[in-house]
């Protein structure tokens, strides 16, 4: 493989497994999210510490850490993007110094659409607040708005992302499977609601 790809690939990962909601909640004084609620280290489990300003500025710096590493990578390595892109999600999802125990990439896709399909990250945003507000379960809101990705690069013609952007919606659901089995049993939390 080329050199500039493993490089952006590296870059990518490296911001990817950034664990910010991590780092936020300690520094805000919340102790360790993953002790909460899911254990999850999102924008939403990091809700659940009662802090709302933690948790966006968790949810902007997830996205805005994929978005970075594009730039990045776009500006030295051209042509390398996508490998940034791939290197962002896995970092998120698997971070090596968390023992590879991630978030779930639903900030981490908008923030890969952003640069690369700037249309799809209006369309993928649009759906994730609008199912948010529609049914209150973060869980559902964010797996259709990664399905909304794919869906987008195929109705806009993007044939080169369109593959990528389904191996990265697939990643996210799979990372949301014990949620899909709590909405089976429908114990699946809605937004806001803190758990011990």
């Amino acid at each position: 493989m080329d050199t500039e790809l493993l490089l952006a690939l590296a870059l990518g990962y490296l911001f990817g497994s950034i664990p910010f909601g991590l780092v936020l909640t300690r520094l805000g004084g919340k102790g360790d999210v993953r002790d909460i609620g899911s254990g999850n280290i999102g924008a939403t489990n990091v809700l659940r510490t009662g802090s709302k300003v933690l948790a966006a500025g968790t949810l902007i710096l997830d996205c805005l850490k994929a978005t970075a590493a594009i730039l990045i990578a776009r500006h030295f390595w051209p042509g390398t993007e996508n490998f940034a892109a791939a290197g962002a999600l896995v970092g998120h999802l698997y971070p090596v110094w968390l023992r590879f125990k991630g978030g779930k990439g639903v900030a981490t896709m908008l923030g890969i659409l952003i640069p690369l399909l700037p249309i799809g990250a209006v369309i993928y945003a649009v759906v994730w607040v609008g199912m948010l507000l529609l049914i209150r379960i973060s869980s559902v809101s964010g797996m259709l708005a990664a399905v909304s990705a794919p869906v987008s690069a195929a109705v806009l013609g993007e044939q080169l992302l369109f593959p990528m952007f389904l191996g990265f919606a697939l990643l996210v659901v799979w990372k949301h499977r014990e949620n899909i089995g709590r909405l089976k049993a429908g114990k699946e939390p809605k937004v806001g609601k803190k758990t011990a």
